[in-house]
């Protein structure tokens, strides 16, 4: 996995985790779960990226 995707992924990770927070924080259901989502994505880019690495 290149440095540049795991710094894309991982601040797609930071950036969901504020959105959360911010959801939490003024009670707003809708973007909480958009955070959420970025959070899952994430991890699913990742996944597939050590994946690949595992076949090279």
């Amino acid at each position: 996995m290149s440095t540049a995707d795991k710094a894309k992924n991982k601040a797609e990770d930071l950036g969901g985790q504020a959105k959360e927070k911010f959801g939490e924080a003024t009670d707003d259901q809708d973007l909480k779960n958009e955070g959420k989502g970025d959070q899952i994505k994430s991890n699913l880019k990742d996944a597939g990226e050590k994946i690949k690495d595992a076949f090279k």
